[in-house]
């Protein structure tokens, strides 16, 4: 499913403020209370009063607008997909997630700034194709080479570092397991190479793969994520920063970025070395590289036409906001019946 009109869905962050806003008049509508009395006590003397009615109104309320927002996002699916030739060029990303591309020295970290370069670099692509490598101590295919553009966003989005439990640097695994994953298997030069790493705790002989990669005609570039002069690794509980890394000794382990090797791997794969700082990555110039490469005909199934869905999102929209009309805040007759209020009132006066 895509979105054609996706810049409206951050509208959805509005309903965020209306919860804080709701959650803080249903606090001070119990403090009001208790002005006046325990809130328990005073809830049973106002019978017809219920704290579950208004709470479900807002829930519906909430629902609705959120379909309501999504539609007016026309979601899509494609209906027809075609065979089609394209030409160009294909690429495989290789990505570090090694506990030290969590270092802060890149903003906001090493990881996300290169989650971000990598969501920009797609959306620059047209008849190429592109593929995922995820590694640390071992390699992984987050994703296939594919020109499916829009899952190769969402694959990115949800990189971590927990994917890998082996912790290291094994570029030249890496390499090797992005070589495998190329589609055409011949020594034209329209297949690259893009690392991207802090070439920190490097455990093979990367160099080696790269000049393997170049003579299979496979360019190799790659991006130094962090700062020579080092920066400790954070540590996070639950989502919430507990203090930094340490070694056996108890020392703060900090993390620096290998630039030496990682340039020595661009050499040997006959591509560029670019250094990531907190104003740009460096994707721009090797995307300029990229361009300039040989371009091959490859065979390519892409959706030519959308369904819109939109109107599905609407009538749950109306459902939802015709029960919330429908509910009323106070209890009706046949829920005063119910309440046992009345019937142990009675028993204390007997």
């Amino acid at each position: 499913m895509k979105f054609e009109n996706s810049y409206y869905l951050f509208g959805l962050t509005i309903l965020i403020v209306f919860v804080l806003f709701y959650m803080l008049q249903r606090i001070w509508k119990k403090k009001a209370y208790k002005k006046y009395g325990e809130y328990a006590v005073i809830s049973r003397l106002m019978p017809d009063v219920s704290n579950a009615r208004p709470l479900g109104k807002f829930i519906l309320l909430m629902l609705g607008l959120a379909f309501i927002i999504i539609a007016i996002a026309r979601p899509q699916t494609g209906s027809k997909m075609e065979k089609t030739k394209r030409k160009g060029v294909e690429l495989m990303i290789l990505l570090d997630v090694s506990n030290s591309m969590l270092a802060q020295d890149i903003k906001p970290n090493r990881l996300e700034r290169a989650k971000q370069a990598i969501g920009k670099l797609i959306e620059k692509l047209e008849n190429d194709r592109i593929g995922i490598v995820v590694f640390a101590g071992k390699p992984y295919t987050q994703l296939p080479i594919t020109s499916d553009f829009v899952a190769a966003k969402m694959f990115t989005s949800t990189i971590t570092t927990d994917m890998i439990p082996t912790q290291g640097t094994a570029i030249g695994s890496a390499i090797e397991t992005a070589l495998n994953s190329f589609s055409i298997n011949d020594k034209t030069r329209n297949k690259a190479i893009v690392i991207i790493s802090d070439g920190e705790n490097h455990e093979d002989d990367a160099v080696e793969a790269a000049k393997e990669a170049s003579d299979k005609g496979i360019y190799i570039h790659t991006i130094g994520m962090g700062l020579p002069t080092g920066t400790p690794i954070p540590i996070f509980k639950n989502g919430i920063a507990a203090g930094f890394k340490l070694d056996a000794d108890g020392n703060t382990v900090v993390t620096k970025l290998n630039e030496t090797m990682l340039q020595e791997i661009a050499v040997a794969g006959k591509g560029m070395y670019v250094r990531a700082n907190n104003t740009e990555i460096g994707l721009n110039k090797i995307l300029d590289e990229i361009d300039k490469m040989e371009k091959k005909e490859f065979d390519a199934k892409i959706f030519s036409d959308y369904e819109d869905h939109f109107h599905y999102f609407i009538a749950f929209a109306l459902i939802f906001l015709i029960a919330e009309i429908f509910i009323f805040e106070r209890r009706g007759k046949w829920f005063r019946k119910l309440d046992l209020f009345k019937e142990n009132s009675n028993r204390n006066v007997k």
